[in-house]
């Protein structure tokens, strides 16, 4: 037998398709039908059917079969059910033919048996198109009104929306890009990457590394149908910032062949690469993990600058001091942010070369970064970033603080850079303690020559002794204050502008697990980055002679220039109950990782020795609060802190796994010997009792680790809204809220926001900040680096409020905090660390 459809195509008569028609029928009545009755109707209906059939036939004689049955409320739910599907039907052609294309027909099918809830009805949708279309539109602008019909349908009650707007924006990228392969004579992902290679938008070493035959294995495993997991936030962004296109703008790259793309990169030197490049894809595309921007926008391409996050240390000294600005410009013109460190740097009034007070202090300095921030624009699209530490101790500390602030002399101010500031566990015992105490502010090039120590190289009861010798000692000048004084004009500025950043050097030097190898002093742009620092060396410069040419060869140390390579685990995207699964995905991400540093472009060549020498990684997770809504947990209970100790515990227990088996493959970073993983100090501080870990800790002292760091949380700006997910760690700053794009408004709604988790959703700003210190600190047990956490204020909290969430932090172990987001503050992210 065969059925004729309603587009006239012929089909196979299938019987399971009528007994699921009556069983709709029946379920609409909230019953369920006897299987006897149900094989009695059906061979009724059959009996009355021709060889070739209509559909419409078929339904005409189900409706019959029903009521002779006696089956009248289903027989009445079957009509009900034909007229529905029959206005849908009318709904989807008329769609087509305002949209102009006729092929969107599949489209359409699709979307209604994906979203068959009433509130997703294409009915609705036309309803809204009407008043959008106009006579005279082209067919790119129909496409357009489609999109938008879908985005302003969105609302907290129907969120679903922005996945069918998603849906169809997903079509016109499709399109867009096959229409511009047809007219290159383009037809297979091979050709693409030789065209793509010919004009300078890929990298050769994709087809050095890759033979036609891979490269078509690689085309046969890409998925499609992976781009129905995206919002149409997420893909919008994805498609205007990380997909490749042309000179003149033209889309040339699907999403889908990005997510390759990255991963036969960061695959292309694996002995299996076919398989790695097939693996980490998978996680990649199916949005488990992210990768930090400057991989997904810059892997695969002729400049593939991959790192997120730089940090240097400034020297004293005019020759350093610029080589230090001169690599932040190196770095900000390839898209990194950057870390700087000037608590070396002499303060105002000291002397240079024994003339007295004849410096000028750190923040002349700090504002040629500022002016360096804004010239180096990368190419106009965005101006540099980067965050100035200074210890809490330094003499220039009160003018520092008043960098941003909208107060004092606007010469002293630098805008665009984001002031950090070191502090030691001192400053939060006498905060404590104890208002009045006196604090003391000194030069840290006085100190040297005095003392004959740097006192920024020491941390925890040897900084605190020495300070107070330097404290006791007459020829120091010193500026002293109230320590409320100092606290008064940290959070002042904090309030009004969300910096300084805090960095607890205490804590994040006691828990370096390479403190055998050296010291840290400050963190990135984005607070989550903590590794070993040292400044670079200037050596005696030589010159030689060439074909007659005098050349200066000038040289140098290189010295600790931090470099960190950063990735995400998207945990709602991951059943984090399956222990396997959550394995497997770190073991592919941290594998990732270790291969950016090999296969990375590098602005300056101080940054490559290091990060080659140490192969740190900042292994981090986005859609914190998203996941603990997931798994119905307010962020305001002890079952939260019990979840993610637990949770984060397997993570560095896994990430450690996959360090260590890749060091027993390729080999350990070069100054493991001596480390804390190497004499197993680092588990006894956090607490690894077990025999689980115990087993993994002999197993790293005898194999060691790949990298010397793992674990780092960056802010996720923009990779969270890809992935369709809360940011980083922080909870939502609302459940929805309206955001102005392209011209229209969208109504942006927490994920997965339904009337089962809209109370387990609390808006940032209403949530009691402990909990968030509290997490933090249960977190920063598992992270050998730090964390972008946030504190959220109001218009109620009070400076000493604010200064025990400080101090919370502090007795928690908290190693670093971001920005204070006041309510009626806006902050512009980081986007180089948006892992």
């Amino acid at each position: 037998m065969e059925v004729i459809k309603r587009d006239k195509t012929r089909q196979a008569y299938s019987r399971e398709k009528i007994k699921q028609a009556i069983r709709k029928a029946f379920i609409a009545q909230g019953e369920a039908i006897d299987e006897t009755l149900l094989t009695t109707i059906t061979t009724a209906v059959e009996t009355a059917l021709p060889a070739i059939v209509s559909v419409e036939y078929i339904q005409d004689q189900v409706e019959k079969q029903l009521m002779a049955h006696g089956c009248y409320p289903q027989a009445k739910a079957y009509i009900l059910y034909r007229e529905e599907h029959a206005r849908l039907r009318h709904a989807i052609e008329e769609l087509a033919a305002l949209a102009q294309d006729v092929r969107l027909i599949p489209l359409f099918k699709q979307i209604r048996r994906d979203f068959p809830d009433p509130l997703y009805s294409l009915s609705t949708l036309l309803a809204k198109y009407r008043t959008l279309i106009k006579e005279d539109m082209d067919r790119d602008y129909a496409y357009q009104m489609l999109i938008r019909a879908c985005v302003e349908l969105v609302s907290r009650e129907a969120p679903k929306w922005e996945f069918i707007a998603a849906r169809f924006l997903s079509w016109q990228i499709d399109q867009s890009v096959d229409a511009r392969m047809e007219q290159l004579d383009i037809h297979c992902f091979y050709d693409k990457l030789r065209y793509l290679t010919n004009e300078g938008l890929y990298g050769a070493y994709i087809l050095e590394h890759y033979t036609r035959a891979q490269i078509e294995e690689l085309e046969a495993y890409l998925d499609p149908s992976r781009d129905q997991l995206f919002t149409y936030s997420g893909l919008d962004l994805l498609a205007q910032r990380y997909l490749i296109r042309d000179h003149a703008h033209h889309l040339l790259e699907k999403t889908q062949e990005m997510f390759m793309g990255i991963a036969m990169h960061l695959s292309m030197e694996e002995t299996q690469k076919v398989r790695r490049a097939k693996e980490l894809y998978d996680v990649l595309s199916t949005l488990k993990v992210t990768m930090a921007t400057p991989t997904m926008s810059n892997a695969r391409k002729p400049f593939h600058q991959m790192s997120s996050c730089f940090i240097d240390t400034v020297p004293d000294s005019l020759s350093g001091i610029y080589r230090s600005v001169d690599s932040f410009a190196q770095v900000s013109k390839f898209g990194g942010g950057m870390g700087l460190y000037f608590g070396k740097v002499r303060a105002s009034g000291s002397d240079i070369r024994g003339y007295k007070e004849a410096a000028g202090g750190v923040i002349r300095w700090i504002r040629l970064v500022n002016d360096t921030a804004v010239a180096v624009d990368q190419l106009g699209v965005r101006s540099g970033a980067a965050a100035v530490y200074l210890d809490a101790w330094h003499r220039d500390l009160l003018e520092f603080l008043q960098l941003r602030t909208n107060n004092g002399d606007e010469r002293m101010k630098a805008h665009d850079i984001f002031p950090a500031i070191c502090y030691p566990d001192l400053f939060y015992k006498l905060a404590k303690e104890n208002l009045h105490a006196p604090w003391y502010l000194m030069c840290p090039h006085e100190i040297e020559q005095v003392k004959g120590y740097c006192l920024e190289d020491f941390y925890g009861e040897e900084w605190e002794k020495r300070y107070l010798d330097c404290v006791q000692d007459e020829r120091i000048r010193k500026r002293v204050l109230p320590i409320k004084e100092v606290i008064r004009l940290i959070i002042k500025s904090a309030v009004e502008t969300g910096t300084p950043f805090a960095f607890n050097r205490d804590h994040v030097n006691r828990m370096n697990p390479n403190k055998h190898a050296g010291i840290i002093y400050c963190s990135n742009l984005c607070t989550e980055i903590a590794q070993n620092m040292s400044a670079m060396e200037e050596l005696e410069s030589e010159t030689i002679e060439i074909d007659g040419e005098a050349i200066v060869i000038e040289r140098h140390k290189a010295g600790d220039f931090v470099v960190c390579n950063l990735a995400s685990l998207i945990l709602p995207n991951i059943d984090t109950e399956d222990e396997e699964q959550l394995r497997q995905v770190i073991d592919i991400t941290v594998r990732a990782l270790d291969n950016v540093i090999d296969h990375n472009f590098y602005p300056i060549p101080y940054a490559k020795i290091t990060n080659q020498r140490c192969r740190a990684i900042g292994l981090g997770t986005s859609g914190y609060h998203h996941w603990l809504v997931r798994h119905g947990i307010a962020f305001e209970s002890e079952e939260h802190l019990q979840a993610v100790d637990r949770l984060y515990e397997r993570i560095n227990y896994h990430a450690l796994q996959a360090s260590c088996a890749l060091a027993k493959e390729k080999g350990r970073y070069r100054f493991f010997a001596g480390s804390d993983y190497d004499n197993g100090d680092y588990f006894r501080l956090r607490g690894y009792e077990s025999e689980e870990w115990q087993q993994l800790a002999d197993e790293i002292h005898t194999y060691g680790l790949r990298n010397a760091y793992l674990l780092a949380i960056a802010p996720t700006s923009s990779t969270s809204i890809i992935a369709g997910t809360s940011a980083a760690v922080d909870p939502i700053m609302n459940k929805f809220f309206m955001e102005e794009k392209k011209g229209m408004m969208i109504t942006r709604v927490a994920p997965d926001l339904s009337p089962q988790t809209f109370w387990l959703y609390k808006n940032a700003h209403l949530i009691d900040q402990s909990w968030v210190v509290r997490a933090a600190g249960i977190r920063q047990r598992h992270i050998d680096q730090a964390q972008s956490v946030n504190l959220y204020i109001t218009n109620e909290f009070t400076f000493k409020g604010l200064l025990n969430l400080y101090i919370q932090a502090w007795e928690n172990g908290v190693k670093t905090i971001y920005y204070v987001r006041s309510k009626s503050l806006e902050i512009e992210e980081c986007e180089s660390c948006s892992a």
